[in-house]
């Protein structure tokens, strides 16, 4: 009787803090975000030119011309198709219950989770559709006859916080209403993209079935002492992300994997002995891997000298994201302008979606505004993403980026490194794997538990 108790008191407290939350970070997406007309944009390896007044660029026979101000108007249309077009992960709530909690919701404590997440998905953007892949309604979610979707969120946060104090659920998994979106005619390769498009956003999806769903983290967290509700840092979520792709079963992901960066360190050897696999293909070199280098950009502070860097490696076409953000809070960094940083929020709560249903709505996994921050602002603590479709790409990877570190760097030894050789080569100390049972295997638990204690606090 004592324990039913308790539950009911968590679940009330739960409840509470959902609707604050709501309160909270409904009002981010009503703020305008302004940029520069001076200065180019970068999204993701992808460049924008908004100026008008003189020459801006060069073109490939050495001569100087101007953007019109047409030119403008479509370069900042495709920058807005190419942001929204990045599936967007934020807390969400009254979804199915997190095993050995009470918690339907993860506002409050999720965002190094879902920024996480983020970074994957984009990953498996690049992996199954391209980087020039677009959604193809990702404008269509502005019509200013649906008011965008955010204002129906916020209407609703008065009978959530409402519902949430008396505990009624009449509006448990409801899901922002579907757009009648306008028939057409499909082709092939739009079918086809479509169909990986919602496949993606499906294995995000917050229910233990999920591959890569908030649940399924959870439980991969909870073998090295990570429960629901407890604060996650990048370096943590990095290995979260590689232990749930090695563990999926989907057939479609047996083509990729992903290795984690140790010290600072990504051992060449290691990384293309994964990809040269020959456990689930037929021919060597068939995965593509997706790099993750959990680094710090600083002491307590993160250090400007690394702003360079930065956006050099936010200017690559195979840079997935950074997760990082500003101390206790979380985000999703996927460009820049000038010394600002340009970034998806996950603290926005949002209604369970449940994506097992047929055509199930896809505006609240697509963002449709982007937000700035100052670098110097950003948390030294975070996580860089790069993805490699094959050996020959993580070779020219590793070339390109240590140029830029060697460029970028006034500092005696660089951010991270790439080395010949296995981990194995260099580690005297280390123990062999054993993840017959457990998870993770010892090295591994040493490692987060490391990163549990150094990672900012999140909120």
């Amino acid at each position: 009787m004592e324990a039913t108790g308790t539950d009911e008191v968590e679940k009330i407290k739960s409840k509470f803090m959902s609707a604050w939350h709501n309160v909270k970070y409904s009002w981010v997406l009503k703020t305008k975000t302004y940029f520069s007309r001076n200065s180019p944009v970068f999204l993701l390896g992808k460049c924008y030119h908004f100026k008008t007044d003189e020459p801006t660029e060069q073109s490939p026979n050495g001569s100087n011309y101007d953007v019109t101000e047409e030119e403008v108007s479509r370069n900042v249309e495709e920058f807005r198709k190419d942001f929204i077009s990045r599936i967007w992960l934020t807390y969400r709530e009254e979804f199915p219950q997190i095993k050995g909690s009470v918690l339907t919701t993860d506002c409050g404590w999720g965002c190094t989770l879902r920024t996480g997440q983020m970074l994957l998905a984009q990953g498996l953007i690049l992996h199954f559709l391209g980087r020039d892949w677009t959604w193809p309604d990702a404008l269509v979610n502005e019509n200013p006859e649906s008011e965008s979707w955010t204002s129906h969120t916020v209407k609703k946060l008065t009978a959530s916080f409402e519902a949430s104090l008396i505990g009624e659920k009449e509006f448990k998994n409801q899901s922002i209403p579907p757009r009648q979106i306008r028939k057409r005619d499909w082709g092939k390769r739009e079918s086809r993209d479509e169909h990986y498009h919602r496949k993606i956003v499906s294995w995000f999806g917050d229910s233990p079935l999920a591959n890569f769903g908030l649940h399924r983290l959870i439980e991969y967290g909870n073998k090295s002492g990570k429960m629901a509700g407890d604060w996650y840092g990048p370096a943590v979520v990095a290995h979260l992300l590689r232990k749930a792709v090695e563990e999926a079963k989907d057939p479609e992901l047996q083509g990729i994997t992903v290795y984690v960066a140790q010290d600072c360190t990504v051992y060449k050897s290691d990384v293309v002995e994964m990809q040269c696999s020959l456990k689930d293909s037929e021919k060597p070199g068939a995965k593509s891997v997706i790099i993750l280098i959990p680094v710090r950009l600083g002491g307590e502070r993160t250090n400007m000298e690394y702003l360079e860097f930065v956006k050099g490696i936010l200017s690559l076409e195979y840079c997935i994201g950074i997760v990082g953000g500003r101390p206790k809070q979380s985000y999703y960094f996927a460009g820049f302008q000038d010394d600002s940083l340009i970034y998806m929020d996950p603290h926005y709560c949002q209604s369970f979606v449940d994506v097992s249903i047929k055509n199930f709505p896809l505006e609240s996994f697509h963002c449709p505004s982007p937000k700035k921050m100052s670098f110097k602002k950003m948390d030294p603590s975070c996580t860089i993403g790069l993805y490699c479709p094959n050996v020959q790409g993580f070779e020219r990877a590793s070339e390109e980026i240590t140029k830029i570190l060697k460029a970028s760097s006034k500092e005696k030894y660089p951010l991270f490194t790439f080395v010949n050789g296995h981990s194995k080569d260099y580690d005297f100390m280390m123990s062999p794997v054993q993840e017959e049972k457990a998870l993770f295997s010892e090295d591994e638990n040493k490692k987060l538990k490391r990163f549990s204690t150094e990672d900012f606090v999140v909120l």
